[in-house]
């Protein structure tokens, strides 16, 4: 049975851009039994041109979009965190008339979700780290990474809970952090904490930048491939669980091996 998708994002930058692609090639090249029911973003036309990309190519496929500006929303309020439930309460009010998902991807989606949409949809987000690993922003993550002087990162996709960022994991797919071209970075860095390279070069500092590109061209794999496997029904996610088909509790999958193989088939074209 096709698994219907919301798709929540702020579609600023290239990240989220190229989740959702991955997803749509995906599905065109019949990969994945899904479909995008609606875009919902938290960015409205005219707010950026990352966003108005993304936009663009939703329209292009004939995806419903539905937004509601954040920012907009602030700027009338003030504090957003004290009115992050009449933001949420106002979103699911827009996409009531909408026909309900079975399955929402938050994808570059940049607030957090109150108790009451959580409650009403289920969620499943990707995280730039391992489960266990730093919480947060990816940026956040990075710098954590490079002060905890990482061996090893990676990314995961896991089932939102109210407990930010410490949903149970649905699939990770993991990277080293030493070998080419790390080493040579990390003797660059020659022992600095992240204060001290973020002070110096911010995001461009090479080691940063590597970790992240490393990231990023791992994250849509990942995402698809979990998609895959909840598209088919081996695992489920609702209620904060992760199960099985018949219904035993879920451990997370390693789809290193896959995503790795799906970087070496896009090297290779």
């Amino acid at each position: 049975m096709t698994l219907r998708l919301g798709w929540f994002t702020a579609g600023r930058g290239p990240g989220s851009r190229g989740m959702f692609q991955a997803a749509l090639d995906a599905i065109d090249a019949g990969r994945l039994d899904a479909e995008v029911e609606f875009v919902f973003m938290h960015r409205e036309r005219g707010e950026g041109e990352g966003s108005d990309g993304f936009i663009a190519l939703a329209e292009s496929r004939g995806i419903p979009i539905v937004t509601h500006s954040s920012k907009r929303f602030r700027e009338a309020r003030g504090d957003f965190a004290s009115y992050r439930e009449a933001f949420d309460a106002r979103s699911m009010e827009l996409l009531s008339p909408l026909p309900p998902p079975d399955l929402c991807v938050l994808a570059g989606y940049l607030l957090i979700l109150s108790d009451p949409i959580v409650a009403a949809f289920p969620f499943v987000n990707l995280h730039a780290a391992l489960p266990g690993g730093p919480v947060g922003l990816w940026q956040k993550v990075i710098w954590e990474l490079i002060d905890q002087r990482a061996e090893e990162t990676g990314a995961m996709v896991f089932h939102v809970t109210p407990e930010l960022d410490r949903g149970p994991p649905v699939a990770y797919a993991r990277f080293p952090l030493r070998g080419e071209p790390f080493d040579a970075l990390w003797q660059a860095a020659d022992g600095a904490s992240a204060r001290e390279l973020a002070a110096a070069q911010g995001e461009a500092h090479p080691l940063f930048a590597a970790i992240r590109k490393h990231g990023l061209a791992r994250e849509p794999l990942l995402l698809v491939e979990t998609l895959r496997l909840l598209a088919v029904g081996e695992v489920r996610v609702g209620g904060g669980q992760i199960t099985e088909r018949d219904g035993r509790p879920a451990p997370p999958r390693d789809l290193t091996a896959l995503v790795d193989a799906a970087l070496t088939a896009e090297a290779a074209r």
